[in-house]
């Protein structure tokens, strides 16, 4: 199942294995047919699909886009329908017109890239802000999840507590803004995070427009979406080596068929620093789901 272009150490990448990563997702969207009718409130969305089966959207975080899953289309592509896509205001999709941005929004841009590719039922991968984003797709379309897999991401959005909500998102404009966004996103890496990695997702994430950095930073701030609603799909979480992983049985409160594991030595790009490894984990998920 596995590309071989796909194939790294999972213990130490390389920049010739980004280099070769990065070699196999162009060359896989090459042979891709782009979804590009799918729009919501008049936005039109960037998506891509290769591969044939059982239908998996990755979704990615803040100020990131599609290429967050170099690791991944490849690899699972062969087996399966991989779909990615820009959330509005990243990557290659239009922003809001009227500038605001909600996990609602993004929700609903998932929900047209689906019902555009006439997938009945998905697996839906978030990463980071997409876990709030996959969390609110499931709310909002249970009939079409088939599985959730929070990648460093809060699934339980019970939390944190009003008095952190109160202070608000920190400054995403102006000079400061950029500043504090570099600054943010250093903290995401760790020692064995390779230069080049690095390098690759600064340029992503500060390439985004300071209103989408802005928008949806409020958006994760926004009190609405901490609820808690049952969600009952099969839910994995996968936690970068950094994290403080939540506790098993609160997080069953709200999803009862919850599991989570947490992959050593990475930080929170965790499937481009292992992407081996998370795809293992990934795989055996889906084996054991019903799709």
């Amino acid at each position: 199942m596995m590309h071989p272009h796909a194939i790294v150490d999972a213990h130490n990448p390389t920049e010739k294995d980004m280099r070769g990563l990065l070699f196999a997702f162009i060359i896989s969207f090459t042979f891709a047919a782009p979804l590009s009718a799918a729009s919501v409130d008049g936005i039109a969305i960037h998506s891509s699909a290769v591969g044939t089966g059982p239908t998996i959207v990755f979704v990615h975080g803040w100020t990131c886009d599609s290429s967050s899953w170099v690791g991944q289309v490849p690899a699972f592509a062969s087996e399966y329908r991989v779909i990615t896509l820009d959330l509005p205001g990243h990557g290659q999709s239009q922003s809001p017109r009227d500038g605001k941005f909600s996990m609602d929004l993004f929700a609903r841009a998932v929900e047209a890239v689906r019902a555009d590719a006439n997938a009945e039922r998905i697996v839906l991968v978030g990463h980071s802000m997409g876990v709030p984003v996959i969390r609110r797709y499931a709310l909002s379309y249970p009939d079409r999840v088939a599985g959730l897999v929070a990648v460093d991401g809060p699934l339980d959005m019970r939390g944190p507590p009003p008095s952190q909500l109160s202070q608000g998102p920190p400054p995403m404009t102006g000079p400061e803004g950029l500043a504090t966004r570099e600054s943010l996103i250093r903290t995401m890496f760790v020692p064995e995070t390779p230069v080049a990695l690095q390098e690759q997702i600064l340029s992503m994430m500060l390439g985004a427009p300071e209103t989408t950095a802005a928008g949806a930073m409020a958006a994760m701030f926004d009190p609405s979406i901490r609820s808690a609603d049952v969600v009952q799909a099969p839910a994995l979480a996968i936690y970068a080596g950094t994290a403080r992983v939540p506790d098993a049985q609160a997080t069953k409160e709200i999803f009862p068929n919850y599991e989570s594991t947490q992959v050593a030595g990475t930080g929170h790009f965790l499937m481009m620093e292992k992407p081996e490894e998370f795809n293992r984990l990934l795989t055996a998920f889906l084996e054991r789901i019903q799709l």
